[in-house]
């Protein structure tokens, strides 16, 4: 019962850690999934072969990428593909050999102007 007890109470403590990074579930301003990364929010819009990062800083509002870099693996099947981001404004984008599939898995790496860096995963939508 004691043992029972301590687990649960270490759960529960544990509980508003796990929630700080649970954005997968949460949609952005333009209706794709969103991710913490390196200080700042990105959230991923797929749109055919285009890959598009908006970065978002803690109220949302858009972030220039200028002094940003990146890069995104893409694994689709067997398939695995790095595809260079350009920084454009308040996202960074680029471009598959062909169209993203629904499902595919996305890893966004990213180095800010600021030197942060860090990754994040998503699942195409």
């Amino acid at each position: 019962m004691l043992k029972c007890l301590l687990v649960s109470c270490s759960l529960f403590a544990a509980a508003p850690a796990l929630a700080q990074h649970a954005h997968g579930a949460q949609k952005g301003p333009n209706g794709g999934p969103m991710e913490d990364i390196a200080g700042v929010h990105a959230e991923l819009v797929v749109a055919g072969e285009s890959l598009t990062f908006h970065v978002l800083d803690e109220a949302g509002k858009p972030v220039d990428t200028t002094g940003f870099t990146g890069s995104a693996m893409l694994v689709s099947g067997p398939d695995r593909k790095t595809i260079q981001l350009a920084a454009g404004g308040p996202a960074l984008v680029g471009k598959a050999p062909a169209p993203v599939a629904k499902g595919s898995a996305i890893t966004l790496l990213i180095r800010t102007a600021a030197g942060k860096s860090g990754q994040a995963k998503f699942t195409a939508p």
